[in-house]
């Protein structure tokens, strides 16, 4: 069910209609190309940026949360180890990516490797990011016996949602 509302005087819009949600399935090819939904580039744009992630995965961002993000980062303390550790992390990483004709885009080696991408994948859409997992790390996380929704559910409750 979609809540309309009024934005701009007569145009109508969805509550949530710019959201990155959703699971896609798909392969990556043997030069490390892979197809990006049309329903997430409708959103991404056709540039936008992919960097390690964590759980073993890679994100892509928005350029206009990649921005924010990375004024988060420069607000870190260069005093504190975690924070520079934290920072190198996704920086360190960090492409820009353009798609092409076809809506793929190359996702370099030593991110593939990183996240075990070596066929198959899923793409999955977490509100202001996507997620790029290998099929095999993606079926071993939503399969976790230690991931009790249940008991996740009543904690987020403490945090407010």
């Amino acid at each position: 069910m979609w809540l309309w509302v009024v934005v701009s005087g007569a145009k109508w819009s969805k509550v949530g209609e710019n959201m990155l949600t959703g699971e896609y399935r798909h392969t990556i090819d043997e030069k490390g190309r892979l197809i990006i939904p049309a329903k997430y580039r409708d959103i991404l744009g056709d540039n936008f940026v992919v960097t390690k992630g964590l759980d073993n995965c890679l994100f892509i961002y928005p350029n206009n949360e990649w921005t924010s993000f990375e004024e988060k980062l420069r607000g870190l303390p260069l005093t504190n180890q975690n924070a520079r550790h934290f920072s190198r992390f996704f920086l360190a990483g960090a492409i820009s990516c353009d798609t092409d004709k076809q809506g793929r885009i190359l996702v370099p080696q030593n991110l593939r490797e990183f996240a075990k991408l070596e066929k198959d994948v899923v793409l999955v859409g977490v509100s202001a990011r996507v997620e790029i997992w290998s099929k095999e790390n993606w079926e071993a996380y939503i399969n976790e016996e230690a991931i009790d929704m249940e008991v996740i559910a009543s904690n987020m409750a403490d945090l407010g949602i």
